[in-house]
């Protein structure tokens, strides 16, 4: 099986993480003391991607949570505290945990990691930090600091806008003061959007590498921006059935996507869209192809067939259909 070791770091990290294994957990039936109620094998094939099986037929999360504040000192949301001084103090402690989880794995793929560039601290999901949702002073430098790793450091990286994600909770959702558990419920959805090739059957992207060669044309333009539909307000929710049509043209919007996107003055290189929902390949290609031809002019010719599409059958819980996109795209 191929298996990923999930970590997540600092406070931010931390809620994102707890909410995509919450996510995660509800999808695969497994409930808060880790007992699977169901008798899916859809659901069971690749449960082990982000699951440990325990003795007692208990499922566990394939998880490390690492959290500096609670330490003597603590980094204080300083990146260079955390990067010189009092983090270098854990790293052995914490390779340790990571070497124990990755040692039993029977072919691990790779490791999965949730984080905030301002907080000062692979495949990671980082999320950009906002002046609107924004608490630390140092943030900026923090993120600036923090970029140059994740160039060098990182095989996918998943850019989060925690201002674009205000922006749709505020404008597409209807919510009047976003909190973070609104924000880290948008995030939580499109990390499960985005590991569903993982966590179910798919011949598209089945794991991380597969990913990194469709997705990747030069090694260090490895930063993608994902997106999740459909995004509507919660009192509308009930009364709108989405087709695949719809669900295409939100993921083009700008205004839809988790990283504020400067569409006028940028380019395409790849996609990937995931439909999740039991559904026609042949209408999904239709519309993708209809969609495609209506902003080619924001694609690279360069790259031929730059727009790939699959299709789940298993739909996310609560949704009767649902797409998510991830885009490489260098208009950030």
């Amino acid at each position: 099986m191929r298996e990923i070791v999930h970590l997540q770091v600092g406070q931010c990290g931390n809620q994102i993480g707890f909410k995509f294994l919450e996510v995660l957990s509800a999808e695969h039936s497994i409930d808060a003391t880790g007992m699977y109620h169901d008798d899916s094998d859809v659901q069971q094939e690749r449960i082990n991607v982000y699951y440990n099986e325990a003795t007692d037929g208990k499922y566990v999360p394939r998880a490390i949570l690492l959290y500096l504040e609670p330490a003597q000192s603590g980094a204080g949301s300083n990146w260079a505290k955390c990067h010189y001084t009092e983090g270098v103090e854990w790293i052995d402690s914490v390779l340790d945990v990571v070497r124990k989880e990755a040692e039993p794995c029977d072919y691990l793929q790779g490791f999965q990691l949730t984080h905030s560039l301002g907080d000062g601290i692979l495949v990671t999901f980082s999320a950009i930090p906002s002046q609107k949702v924004s608490d630390v002073v140092v943030e900026p430098y923090n993120a600036t600091l923090s970029i140059h790793e994740l160039i060098e450091n990182t095989d996918e990286t998943f850019c989060i806008d925690n201002e674009a994600l205000y922006d749709i909770c505020s404008r597409t959702l209807k919510i009047a003061i976003p909190t973070s558990g609104d924000l880290n419920h948008l995030v939580s959805s499109t990390m499960s959007g985005v590991t569903t090739y993982f966590r179910f059957s798919s011949q598209l992207n089945a794991d991380l590498r597969k990913l990194a060669v469709n997705m990747i044309p030069f090694p260090r333009l490895h930063f993608f921006v994902p997106g999740f539909a459909p995004l509507t307000s919660r009192d509308s929710q009930q009364y709108r059935a989405w087709t695949v049509a719809e669900l295409s043209h939100q993921m083009f919007d700008a205004k839809c996507m988790p990283a504020a996107c400067d569409l006028p003055h940028g380019h395409f290189l790849t996609a990937t869209a995931i439909f999740r929902a039991t559904m026609s390949m042949k209408e999904v290609e239709e519309h993708m192809s209809q969609v495609q031809s209506e902003n080619s002019l924001f694609f690279v010719e360069w790259i031929p067939n730059n727009v790939q599409t699959a299709v789940c059958n298993i739909p996310p819980r609560g949704l009767k259909i649902s797409a998510t996109f991830i885009n490489k795209i260098i208009f950030i």
